[in-house]
């Protein structure tokens, strides 16, 4: 069974619980109320056929790239999210897309996965979950 293709653009339209994660991954007062205020744009490019992906998740505040290729790990750059680097890992399970970042959180991760035309995003870490729902954009 072939898997889905997630390239497009997505608009946030709804997020759940995002300040207690951002708390959970040591973000001072001031930032996480503005990272909570945000309403970020991703832009993902897909190839299907040699697992090649980019997302770029894009903020009026700051922006955060990730380039990878699914099922290899590599070292992530979470500078701009938090100031840490992990080993990350981004596989699939089923039609989700599971990624793993081993570093000096435990249970860091998200899942992403495609319902229709919204992009679902479910962040992991120390047992806080926070959910985000993007809309595919014409």
């Amino acid at each position: 069974m072939s898997k889905p293709n997630y390239s497009g653009t997505y608009h946030l339209v709804e997020q759940d619980n995002m300040d207690t994660y951002l708390e959970a991954l040591d973000i001072n007062f001031a930032l996480r109320k503005i990272v909570c205020l945000l309403k970020p744009t991703k832009e993902i490019t897909h190839d299907p056929a040699t697992g090649a992906m980019k997302i770029r998740t894009l903020t009026t505040f700051k922006n955060f790239n990730m380039d990878f290729t699914i099922g290899k790990e590599f070292t992530e750059d979470l500078g701009p999210v938090d100031g840490r680097t992990c080993q990350t890992t981004v596989s699939w399970e089923g039609d989700k897309l599971v990624c793993v970042q081993r570093g000096e959180k435990e249970g860091r991760g998200w899942t992403h996965w495609l319902e229709g035309n919204k992009l679902h995003l479910e962040m992991r870490v120390q047992g806080i979950v926070a959910k985000q729902v993007f809309q595919k954009a014409n």
